[in-house]
């Protein structure tokens, strides 16, 4: 049975601070923007060196990602 700030929660789509509440599903989503793009020199040629660049997480997938951190198998 749910409790009542679980039903509150749920009826509102927001957490007890306001920021929206997610399911799963939109969580995973917000976690897929962090993307790896490989970049090259515009004036690089087809076989030169490339380098990574990482999207930024925001506060939210931060908090995601260390929860996903403490997970043992």
């Amino acid at each position: 049975r749910r409790s009542a700030r679980a039903l509150a929660k749920a009826s509102s789509h927001a957490l007890e601070n306001g920021t929206p509440a997610h399911s799963f599903s939109t969580l995973m989503a917000e976690l897929a923007s962090i993307v790896r793009n490989t970049c090259r020199t515009p004036s690089g040629a087809a076989k030169a060196p490339t380098f990574a660049v990482i999207t930024t997480a925001n506060p939210k997938q931060k908090h995601a990602l260390e929860l996903l951190q403490q997970i043992r198998p």
